[in-house]
């Protein structure tokens, strides 16, 4: 058995490899609205821009800078030792393995299942394991001790891909306020886009900050509703609908739910059509999406706003 990806995460820092810095947080120009709520008995998050800060505003696949994409693709295929099982062709192995894994995305957009009106997402270690599979063809080795099976192995290389393309670290105040809204005896979830990796980096996020708890004493596990694990992405109703059905399960109604994001028209408006309360984190410039107009907007405007994680606590009357 190999490293789970938590312990594979600890394993990549300790061996202190340079990886794209983390973005510094820039406030949003915004005014905080914290008038109390009452009746709150849960909160949800999103993950990326709210929990997490992380370079580009949102997690990517792709990313739209040529030079990105190939130091991504060069170390990756440097650490997992991909070249000897390439076909050999002129150029630089990335020139041959970044298009295979371009069109591998490609194809995942295309041939993801979801439901009618469901927007599909694309599984990262699912791309990898495809494009492992044709190295596989040639001999592919590694060592299954510390990566596991080929699965395990997919998903580790995704992981190391985007650590390579995207610099990430835990938001501000991120683990003192999950810690304390579980403390005061709150339900907590996620309703977050994710790849199979994303609790890992969360978890590595909260542990930056300090002693981290036991997952479930913190989180619900039923309630953590991510989208590589559904196959579709936001605004897709069917991850609402879902974790409205996991709080109610719960004997929590939507409207005692409070969901916190920093995006407003593809994610908390459609909370708010199916009965959450909703706040806006303005935190952070770089993962804002939601301009002055849409704020008041009565179909989208969210219930409270903040621009630092740590006022949820006034917010709740924690």
């Amino acid at each position: 058995m190999g490293l789970s990806l938590r312990e594979y995460a600890v394993w990549l820092d300790e061996r202190q490899l340079l990886w794209p810095a983390a973005p510094q947080t820039e406030p949003a120009k915004a005014t905080p609205y914290l008038a109390p709520l009452t009746g709150i008995k849960a909160v949800t998050w999103n993950v990326y821009g709210t929990l997490l800060t992380i370079a580009d505003g949102q997690l990517l696949l792709q990313h739209p800078q040529a030079i990105r994409m190939q130091v991504a693709m060069e170390k990756t295929i440097h650490e997992f030792n991909m070249w000897s099982s390439m076909t050999r062709r002129p150029g630089e192995p990335w020139e041959y393995f970044l298009p295979k894994y371009n069109s591998a995305v490609e194809d995942a957009r295309l041939t993801g299942g979801w439901q009618k009106g469901d927007f599909p997402e694309v599984n990262s270690a699912h791309v990898w394991r495809k494009l492992i599979d044709m190295l596989s063809k040639k001999d592919f080795a590694y060592d299954e001790d510390r990566y596991g099976d080929w699965d395990e192995l997919a998903e580790k290389v995704a992981f190391f891909f985007q650590r390579c393309l995207q610099g990430i670290q835990g938001a501000k105040s991120a683990l003192r306020v999950v810690t304390e809204v579980a403390a005061a005896g709150l339900k907590q979830g996620l309703l977050a886009e994710s790849q199979p990796y994303t609790l890992a980096q969360l978890l590595r996020g909260f542990e930056e900050q300090g002693r981290l708890p036991p997952l479930t004493d913190v989180f619900s596990p039923g309630c953590l509703i991510l989208t590589h694990e559904l196959g579709v992405r936001k605004p897709s109703a069917s991850l609402f609908q879902l974790s409205r059905a996991r709080f109610a399960q719960l004997k929590l109604e939507p409207e005692e739910v409070l969901y916190v994001s920093s995006r407003l028209t593809d994610d908390l408006a459609v909370a708010k059509q199916y009965g959450f309360r909703t706040a806006l984190f303005a935190g952070d410039k770089l993962s804002l999406k939601a301009s002055a107009a849409d704020c008041k907007d009565p179909a989208l405007k969210p219930d409270r706003l903040l621009t630092k994680l740590d006022q949820i606590r006034g917010l709740l009357g924690i």
